[in-house]
C-alpha cells in the first residue's frame, strides 16, 4: 500500500487502483520495448539470409525467433487478461463506493 494516508474506503480503492495502473503500465513498456528489440534481431538476421542465402541456419534462428516471439505474446495476452479480469473485479467490488462516496470525505477528494 502507497505510504500516503489513505482517508476513505475511495481513496484506499483508488490507490490499490493506481498501484495496479502503474503496474500494468510498466509491463506494457516492457513488452513494447522488447517488440522493438525483436523485430531489429530479426531484421539483422533477415539481412544474412538476404546475404547468405546458402546458410541454413540463420533461416532457422529465424524461425527459432518467430517461435519464441509467439510464446512471448501469448504470455503477454494471459497477463493482460488477469490484469482486465483483477480491475474488472476490483471496480465490481467498490462500485458503490465509487459511486456514492461518504460524506464527510467530499473534501479531501478535492
Amino acid at each position: 500500500m502507497p505510504t500516503a494516508v489513505v482517508t476513505s474506503s475511495v481513496d484506499y480503492f483508488l490507490s490499490r487502483g493506481n498501484v495496479q495502473v502503474r503496474t500494468v503500465e510498466g509491463e506494457a513498456a516492457s513488452f513494447l520495448d522488447q517488440i522493438s528489440r525483436y523485430f531489429v534481431s530479426r531484421a539483422r538476421l533477415v539481412t544474412k539470409v538476404a546475404k547468405y542465402p546458402h546458410v541454413e541456419d540463420y533461416r532457422r534462428a529465424i524461425l527459432d525467433m518467430d517461435e519464441k516471439q509467439f510464446i512471448n505474446i501469448r504470455l503477454v495476452l494471459t497477463e493482460m487478461r488477469n490484469h482486465f479480469a483483477t480491475l474488472h473485479d476490483m471496480i465490481t467490488k467498490n462500485l458503490e463506493k465509487i459511486k456514492t462516496p461518504r460524506s464527510s470525505n467530499i473534501e479531501h477528494m478535492y
